[in-house]
């Protein structure tokens, strides 16, 4: 069975405070430090946003990439943030946002409940 696993930056704001981590559920994990049932470091600064994330198929791999983001300088992760992310945007909302409506359905269809009677 194959499995993902994530390094991933987290930040507090633009060009704020920086947390890399490593897990194998990322929307769990990234919800875990927004919701700040996380203690330590990120919820001390408030570090919540999902700014870069990374993906891999062995664990190792994901630990060794994560240890070295970790001893990167500051302004490296900044570079690797703003080189796929140059806004700075929450890719957490991104990943759990709805998928958007089809183009071909009315305004009216789209607001519309799907157990609604007519």
């Amino acid at each position: 069975m194959n499995r993902t696993y994530y390094v991933y930056i987290l930040a507090s704001r633009r060009n704020g405070t920086l947390y890399v981590g490593v897990t194998n559920n990322l929307l769990r994990r990234v919800s875990e430090h927004r919701d700040s049932m996380v203690e330590g470091f990120t919820k001390k600064y408030g570090v919540k946003h999902l700014v870069h994330f990374e993906c891999f198929e062995d664990i190792h791999a994901a630990i060794h990439r994560e240890t070295r983001l970790k001893k990167w300088r500051r302004q490296w992760k900044i570079d690797l943030i703003q080189k796929e992310n140059p806004l700075w945007d929450d890719i957490f909302e991104q990943l759990t946002a709805p998928p958007p409506s089809p183009e071909w359905l009315s305004q009216e269809q789209k607001i519309a409940s799907p157990f609604q009677t007519r």
